[in-house]
C-alpha cells in the first residue's frame, strides 16, 4: 500500500468514526427530547428499558473481561433495589443519597460470592450462580420486617424535587445508563482492563507478569455486581416497588438473554437494544397464551441472526469494539 493510499484509508476511517459519533449524539438527543412528545406510558416503559440495560451491562462486562457467564446478576440487582427501598423506609433518604450505597452493597456482595468461588469456572460457576439466584427469594421472605415479605417495599420519594415523577423515572435511568457506559469506556483504556483481558486470553502469561487469576475473578465480579446493583436501584425507582417476585431465577436468566441480544455490548446502543428486548417483548407477547415461549424464542433468534448479518463495521460499533 502506498503512502497516499494509506492516508486515504485513514481519512476514510476517521470520517466513518466521526459519522458514528454524530449518529450516536443524534440518538441520545432524540432520547432526551422524547418525553416532550411521547405519552406517559412510553416514558414509563422506556425508563424501565434504561434500567434493565444497566443490569444487562453487568452481565456483558463479566463476559467481556472475565470470560465467564453468571446467572446471579439478578441477585446483585436485587441488592441495589432493596438497598434503595430500605434506606428510604428506615432513614427517609431518596435515590440520589442511596444510589452510591447501593453500588457499594452490590460490590461487597459480589466479593462475598466471588472469593469462595474464585477457583470455579465454566459450568461449575454457572451452577453456583444458579444456586445463589434460587436462594434469594427465600432469604428475602425470611426477614419480612426489613424486606416487606411477600408484599415488598415501595420507593416513593422524589429524587429531584420539582420535577414530575414521570420525568424522573425516565431521565434518571437514562442518565445512569450514559454514565455507566462512559465509565466503562474509560475503564477500557486503563491498565486494569488490559490486565483482565490478558488473564482471559492467557492466564499463564498474565501470571508471569504478576497478575493473578484470583484477583481478576474478584475484581470482575465486584465491578459487575456494582453495575447490576445500580441497575436494580434505578429499576426500583422507576417501577416504585420492589418485591421477591421481581428477582427470581428467571430475572437472572432474562438478563443473560438480554446480554446475548446486545451481543455483550458495552455501549449505550447495544445495551439499550438488550434492555428494550427484555422489557418490551413480554408486553408484546402478553396475549399470545401458549405461544409465548415459541414466539419469544423466535424473536430472540431473529434478533441475534439479524444483528450478526450486519456489516462487520456496524457490528463492531454496536459491540463497542471500534473506537
Amino acid at each position: 500500500m502506498t503512502a497516499a493510499a494509506g492516508a486515504a484509508a485513514a481519512e476514510a476511517a476517521g470520517a466513518g468514526r466521526r459519522g458514528w459519533r454524530w449518529l450516536g449524539a443524534a440518538g441520545l438527543l432524540a432520547l432526551f427530547v422524547l418525553p416532550l412528545v411521547a405519552g406517559g406510558y412510553w416514558t414509563f416503559t422506556l425508563g424501565l428499558c434504561f434500567a434493565n440495560a444497566i443490569a444487562i451491562l453487568s452481565v456483558s462486562f463479566l463476559v467481556r473481561y472475565g470470560g465467564e457467564v453468571s446467572i446471579a446478576n439478578g441477585v446483585f440487582a436485587a441488592a441495589g433495589a432493596y438497598t434503595v427501598a430500605i434506606v428510604e423506609k428506615f432513614f427517609g433518604l431518596s435515590l440520589l443519597a442511596s444510589l452510591p450505597l447501593a453500588a457499594v452493597v452490590g460490590a461487597l456482595l459480589g466479593l462475598a460470592f466471588a472469593y469462595p468461588s474464585r477457583n470455579l469456572s465454566g459450568i461449575y460457576l454457572s451452577v453456583a450462580t444458579i444456586a445463589l439466584a434460587l436462594a434469594l427469594p427465600e432469604v428475602l421472605l425470611h426477614f419480612p420486617r426489613v424486606t416487606g415479605g411477600f408484599e415488598g417495599l415501595y420507593v416513593k420519594l422524589d429524587a429531584v424535587p420539582g420535577l414530575s415523577k414521570g420525568l424522573q423515572r425516565y431521565y434518571l435511568p437514562l442518565l445512569g445508563l450514559v454514565a455507566v457506559v462512559a465509565l466503562l469506556s474509560q475503564f477500557r483504556r486503563s491498565r486494569q482492563a488490559m490486565a483482565l483481558l490478558l488473564i482471559r486470553t492467557s492466564a499463564h502469561a498474565a501470571e508471569s507478569f504478576g497478575v493473578r487469576r484470583s484477583w481478576a475473578r474478584l475484581s470482575c465480579m465486584a465491578l459487575g455486581a456494582a453495575i447490576a446493583a445500580i441497575g436494580g436501584a434505578l429499576l426500583a425507582f422507576s417501577s416504585s416497588t420492589v418485591s421477591p417476585n421481581s428477582f427470581t431465577l428467571w430475572t437472572s436468566i432474562f438478563l443473560l438473554v438480554g446480554s446475548v441480544v446486545s451481543l455483550y455490548s458495552l455501549t449505550v446502543l447495544g445495551s439499550f437494544v438488550g434492555g428494550a428486548f427484555l422489557t418490551l417483548m413480554p408486553l408484546l407477547l402478553a396475549g399470545a397464551g401458549d405461544w409465548v415461549p415459541i414466539l419469544y424464542g423466535a424473536a430472540l433468534l431473529a434478533v441475534v441472526l439479524g444483528v450478526n448479518a450486519l456489516p462487520e463495521g456496524w457490528r463492531a460499533r454496536l459491540e463497542g469494539r471500534a473506537q
